[in-house]
């Protein structure tokens, strides 16, 4: 059984999705899935996320689902309960990672500083979310936070598309890149998911592009 850090490495690209409509949950992991990318970072911030959370689960259990933007300990339990395999929140919350480590679930704290990583390197965690990537420095401020934490590895998300995947990806201290550009949520209401399909397939032929030249 691989590790959800094993299938990060292995997608390149973790989709984060907003999901305003439970009805589009099923179509949009379809094409996902279609795409060649059998995963998803659920966002918890809106009415319909933890019941589409629950739907992909059920109907596509072969899928890596997870919840993201979660802030509190109670979202925590709603998600892993709908069938979460991982939860990712935007900043270093104690209290969230210390109650996902108690209870063995896969979390990924959101780490902009020296101060936060060194929290996170406390507790064991070996991979941690960058948050907002680009605008608080990109790929340059990972290199300079993993040169001394060289056990730690880095999932950027924010502000991360398929022009400027290459720079993150071709470093070897990324595991792999959240991003939303080829589940945009325009697209999600739009119900256009055919075209959600070519991006992700796009973006799964990138990945491998990428990992072919390193």
């Amino acid at each position: 059984m691989k590790t959800v850090e094993e299938q990060f490495y292995e997608f390149g690209v973790v989709p984060v999705v907003v999901l305003d409509d439970v009805k589009d949950a099923l179509p949009l992991a379809e094409a996902l899935i279609r795409g060649g990318l059998k995963c998803a970072e659920v966002t918890f911030r809106t009415e319909a996320a933890e019941e589409s959370i629950r739907l992909i689960s059920k109907k596509y259990p072969e899928m890596l689902v997870g919840a993201g933007t979660v802030l509190s300990i109670e979202q925590v339990d709603r998600a892993v309960f709908a069938g979460a395999k991982f939860i990712v929140s935007p900043g270093f919350d104690p209290e969230i990672v210390d109650y996902c480590i108690k209870k063995d679930i896969p979390v990924f704290p959101g780490c902009i500083t020296p101060s936060e990583v060194a929290q996170a390197v406390k507790r064991g965690l070996k991979v941690l979310k960058f948050f907002p990537a680009e605008q608080a420095g990109g790929i340059a401020m990972i290199k300079a936070m993993a040169a001394p934490y060289t056990m730690v590895k880095f999932m950027p998300t924010g502000g991360i598309n398929s022009k400027n995947l290459k720079n993150y990806l071709e470093f070897g201290k990324i595991i792999c890149c959240g991003g939303s550009w080829m589940v945009n949520s325009k697209l999600i209401k739009e119900g256009a998911f055919e075209q959600i399909y070519q991006l992700t397939k796009e973006a799964v032929d990138l990945v491998a592009a990428i990992r072919e030249e390193n």
